[in-house]
């Protein structure tokens, strides 16, 4: 599994979609799904996101956004509606109290298309566990991109489909949704060029793509340099300078990072032992495993267990 891959694998749409809220202005959306991401499509018109930390980032037709972050923001047609004495909505979907179904959601009009509306389309992900967080870590707080005809076209078939409650018309939105977070992430990581994550960066060159994909697949084998090198076709010299300039860290450096990531996820999401942890992640030893997670996190894997618990 590619290191995107697995990162999402934590992270999905389930029970997530807001399907053709159709918005006249004035009006504000306040989300306070508490997700790790909210991706907002706009089929139709446009509005300005508003964050808590004052960032404002304007959106029109064919733009989705993804929002990182559990704390609540706005959308609004305009910055000044949120503090407008108009009808305010919520979308709070994740709540034990909400009732957020296709045909009505706190006031939002469905389906009732006009020139002057917004139509949106919006993604609440759920995450299990904490294995997301490596990917949040490497994404701004909102970020933009522009989408083609077709997948907004197909976006909003999708979603005229979900509004009639048809069955596995549900299923079908949220499957859709975590396609379309897919793509848009991919989008974005390919235009950040040498702003993209290294793992990222490294999965589209040739020599290095074949020892990453080697190695996420099966990160408790012996990995050396040698042996990564040789799944790549290419001289231990040769792979070892590449992937340092390209990956900002020597070969071993990341797959020592990337096991300890790893074994973060493992002691904070399960109940196995510190040596099932350790050998799983390539250690042959409760305390070999133990001394390199306190060189790499500074703290011991009980002790961080216990601390995040």
């Amino acid at each position: 599994m590619d290191p995107l891959s697995y990162l999402l694998s934590g992270i999905r749409a389930e029970g997530s979609v807001v399907s053709h809220a159709v918005l006249t202005a004035p009006w504000t959306v306040r989300f306070a799904d508490d997700a790790p991401l909210t991706m907002i499509s706009v089929l139709r018109g446009g509005g300005t996101l508003l964050l808590p930390d004052g960032t404002e980032r304007a959106v029109g037709t064919g733009d989705t956004a993804i929002v990182s972050g559990s704390a609540p923001f706005h959308l609004a047609d305009r910055p000044g509606s949120v503090h407008g004495s108009h009808a305010a909505y919520e979308i709070a979907c994740f709540t034990s109290d909400a009732e957020c179904t296709a045909q009505e959601l706190g006031g939002i009009r469905w389906g009732a298309d006009s020139a002057e509306a917004t139509t949106l389309i919006v993604g609440a992900y759920r995450a299990s566990g904490h294995r997301h967080e490596r990917l949040l870590r490497t994404l701004p707080t909102v970020l933009v991109i522009h989408e083609d005809a077709e997948v907004c076209a197909l976006l909003e078939t999708a979603a005229i489909d979900a509004a009639r409650l048809s069955a596995g018309s549900q299923a079908l939105m949220d499957r859709l949704l975590d396609w379309a977070l897919v793509c848009t992430l991919r989008t974005w990581f390919d235009q950040a060029g040498a702003d993209a994550p290294g793992w990222y960066r490294g999965l589209a060159d040739p020599v290095l793509a074949p020892a990453l994909q080697a190695f996420h697949d099966r990160p408790a084998e012996s990995w050396t340099v040698a042996s990564l090198a040789a799944r790549s076709g290419v001289s231990r010299a040769l792979f070892a300078r590449r992937f340092t300039r390209l990956m900002g860290r020597p070969p071993l450096a990341y797959l020592t990072e990337c096991r300890m990531d790893e074994a973060e996820s493992l002691l904070t999401d399960t109940d196995l032992s510190i040596a099932q942890i350790g050998r799983s992640v390539g250690y042959a030893d409760a305390f070999g495993f133990s001394a390199a997670f306190k060189r790499n996190k500074g703290l011991s894997p009980s002790t961080f267990r216990a601390a995040a618990a």
